[in-house]
């Protein structure tokens, strides 16, 4: 298979945390349309494709602060706030905060194809990358057609931003914490696609977010490649072991019922 698969294509994601003075945080969701080319109808958190705008902010060291030595780190945390930004309407990590309406001029160029670096400059805002702790990064490579490198990060919502989510990317968006999604996802009320499954369940283990920042400074990060494993005749979909997911493998006719079928299939 190794040799029909295509180049993963770079994206990158944001998982949001919204606290109360106790109790698990809740994480911002949305819900993609029917006409979206990858995991339609199903709900994810923020994110998108990498772009070359992304790599080119992040070597502006006057509008980008605090970024990773790894190029692709930094622009992948660039293109998880730009994403963020456009689909929920919501700026992470850039100082002085914009105001609501400057989010929407924001938000309105960006659909149009405008890079987001001199929209900042414009605004004297700049970024600040601290703000983005990595998470996860997936790259599967169970697919011949369409395949994704995403690095997922945490992030703590700031201030109280209204959402408002993409009309032409997403039905809906919804705050839910960690087990929440996942009993939804058990009741059939939302689709979930396979690694957004396996990062819920993570997420859930550490329910506030300095416990998972503590938790991700002592873990080693790897990247997570599922791959197909047959045990006594079923087969099975995989993750490795010591990634500190509790659920690292499932059967594929259970993952199958997590799917749902392509618009006209």
């Amino acid at each position: 298979m190794s040799d029909s698969l295509q180049p993963a294509i770079p994206a990158a994601t944001i998982i949001l945390y919204q606290e109360d003075a106790s109790g698990p945080a809740r994480h911002l969701m949305i819900e993609r349309t029917a006409r979206m080319a990858f995991a339609p109808e199903a709900l994810v958190f923020p994110g998108g494709r990498v772009e070359t705008s992304d790599h080119e902010l992040a070597a502006d060291s006057a509008l980008v602060h605090s970024a990773p030595e790894d190029i692709q780190d930094a622009a992948s945390r660039i293109a998880a706030i730009r994403e963020t930004i456009e689909e929920v309407g919501i700026p992470i990590g850039i100082w002085p905060t914009p105001t609501a309406e400057l989010v929407v001029m924001w938000r309105t160029a960006l659909k149009s194809g405008s890079p987001l670096g001199p929209l900042l400059a414009a605004a004297e805002c700049h970024m600040d990358l601290r703000h983005l702790i990595p998470f996860a990064r997936w790259c599967p490579n169970l697919s011949t057609e369409r395949r994704f490198d995403t690095r997922f990060y945490i992030a703590r919502a700031q201030g109280n931003a209204a959402v408002t989510h993409d009309v032409d990317e997403a039905t809906h968006h919804i705050w839910l914490t960690a087990q929440e999604a996942l009993d939804d996802a058990k009741s059939d009320r939302f689709h979930i696609i396979f690694p957004t499954l396996r990062n819920l369940e993570r997420l859930a283990l550490y329910p506030r977010f300095e416990e998972m920042a503590l938790h991700l400074a002592a873990t080693p990060f790897q990247t997570i490649m599922p791959k197909m494993v047959e045990y006594d005749g079923q087969p099975w979909l995989c993750i490795p072991e010591g990634a500190d997911y509790p659920v690292t493998r499932i059967l594929v006719s259970d993952h199958q019922r997590f799917r749902k079928p392509k618009p006209g299939g």
